[in-house]
Formats: C-alpha cells, structure tokens, sequence
C-alpha cells in the first residue's frame, strides 16, 4: 500500500482536516507521522451511513453453534507413523531445514550443534520442546 493512492473513509468528522492544522498535539503528530508513509485522502463519512462498518462492529444477536460431540477415528498405526516422523525429524539433515527460530541449532556458525537443553528426551527415544 505504500505509494498507492487511497481513500481513508472516518466517522471523525475533525480527523479530514489533521493535515492542513498547524499546531497537532503530540498523539496527532504520531498519527500524521504514521499517515505520511502513504498517499491517502481523509474523506468524513457519518457513522449512521456507513452501514458496512456499523455491521462489522456489532455483536452477532445470535450465538454460535456449539459442539456438543466430537467424533475421531485413529488408525491402529497412527501411533508408529507420529514415532516415525517424529524420529525422522530429528536427524541433523532435517533438524537445520526445520529450524524455528534458533529454538533447535545452539548457533547460526555451527549449524551441527543441535540445542539439547530445550529438547526434552522421552522414554520411548523421542525428543520434545
């Protein structure tokens, strides 16, 4: 959106003039600050018309649905397939492709050294976060 021309439509009435004022407090001159970075125009538009924005910021007058019951059907070797990938995941070739920001490599120079202190080991030869 930077450079684009916009128009920013507000039911503020005093916000369309922000730009020709001479003095701005300092919340205003954030706002203009932030505003500069982009080509839009300010247009008042009243609260009671703009119907659009009036819809989106109510409250549904009906509640949602609820789930009563949840039904789910497991495999009998879902079990062996989540050890497999799980396994599969922490070899040092897949362990550097899947780095989570830093959380698994110790360091960007040494892409080898996997951090242990935050993979927990479990009994069955898995490694958690």
């Amino acid at each position: 959106m930077v450079g684009t021309k916009c128009t920013v439509f507000t039911d503020h009435k005093s916000l369309q003039h922000i730009l020709d004022q001479k003095e701005l407090n300092m919340m205003q001159r954030r706002w203009l600050e932030l505003l500069s970075d982009y080509n839009c125009k300010i247009r008042y538009h009243p609260g009671k018309a703009n119907v659009v924005a009036d819809a989106l910021s109510r409250k549904e007058r009906e509640p949602p649905l609820r789930v009563r019951a949840l039904v789910m059907t497991i495999g009998l070797d879902l079990p062996r397939q989540i050890l497999y990938a799980q396994n599969e995941a922490r070899k040092p070739e897949n362990i550097k492709e899947e780095d989570v920001g830093g959380m698994l490599v110790e360091n960007s120079k040494d892409p080898e050294k996997v951090r242990k202190e935050k993979l927990e080991p479990r009994t069955d030869g898995t490694l958690c976060l």
